[in-house]
């Protein structure tokens, strides 16, 4: 993986730790992420007539990748109605690299390098344990555990289909913005039915700092699958864990949660694997 690449995966994270605290610190977060999705849809809008139709292959990746994203946000905010920040978002996170670590090699024929391999576990492991409270798998709400777990799988799941996806695409560019309208316009409709009309008057107050969130989140995951497009999935997937030491930052500072020895030895856990995967 080129410097550019590597430190270009690494402000993707920092947006997409970003985004996540916006939707943390919302009343009701499904309707809030619901709301970002469509704003994710907006800000994409301008870039359509830059960017080559998907072909069909293409749209095969599409959508399959928005059933993996909608079951991705139905469960993150579960587990963020369930658990802290600083616990469910790791957790989520933790277990998705080495996943799609797997599902790369199994489906793909995609093996990384053993010092990769080696930063993928590393950081795996340092995510799962800045789950942990106060040291201790007591700690763990098995509420919050369940629904995070969940939401790995959905993480793996877009992730390797969106890194084919985006490598089938004439750009990366061109799968993200058709990825983001159809999602924004399926994400909508489906809030809709689960929560009812009156959710629309619910969020509609929110919708300047669902536009911020909504920016945010087509810029880091474009980032992704872009960089999906230039090195191994497995790695840019494990990299883009890094995106749990911002959001560790900001689960302290915005909302006033715990930070302890625990998770600051979790956090050298994770840039050692970071240090790895720059050495791949």
């Amino acid at each position: 993986m080129s410097a550019f690449v590597f430190f270009a995966v690494l402000a993707a994270a920092a947006m997409h730790a970003g985004w996540n605290a916006v939707i943390k610190i919302r009343l009701d977060r499904f309707a809030s992420i619901s709301l970002m999705t469509l704003a994710t849809a907006v800000v994409s809008l301008p870039v359509l007539p830059f960017v080559a139709f998907p072909s069909a292959e293409t749209w095969s990746w599409i959508g399959a990748s928005l059933v993996f994203h909608t079951g991705y946000k139905y469960f993150l905010t579960r587990a963020y109605d369930s658990g802290d920040l600083a616990q469910a978002y790791p957790l989520a996170r933790g277990s998705a690299p080495l996943l799609t670590t797997i599902g790369a090699i199994v489906l793909f024929r995609e093996m990384p390098e053993a010092v990769a391999v080696g930063g993928i576990v590393l950081l795996s492991a340092g995510t799962f344990l800045m789950s942990l409270r106060g040291g201790s798998i007591d700690g763990l709400r098995s509420r919050a555990v369940f629904y995070a777990l969940v939401t790995s799988l959905f993480i793996t799941g877009y992730t390797l289909t969106d890194g084919m996806g985006a490598r089938s695409a004439d750009t990366a560019l061109s799968y993200a913005a058709w990825l983001y309208i159809g999602d924004g316009i399926w994400s909508s409709i489906f809030c809709i039915l689960l929560r009812g009309p009156g959710i629309v008057r619910v969020v509609l107050p929110e919708w300047k700092s669902a536009l911020g969130a909504g920016f945010l989140s087509a810029a880091a995951y474009a980032i992704a699958m872009w960089a999906m497009t230039k090195a191994p999935i497995a790695v840019v997937a494990a990299l883009r864990e890094t995106s749990i030491l911002f959001a560790m930052m900001l689960s302290v500072l915005m909302i006033g949660e715990t930070l302890t020895r625990w998770r600051v030895a979790a956090a050298l856990l994770i840039v050692g694997g970071v240090a790895a995967l720059r050495l791949a």
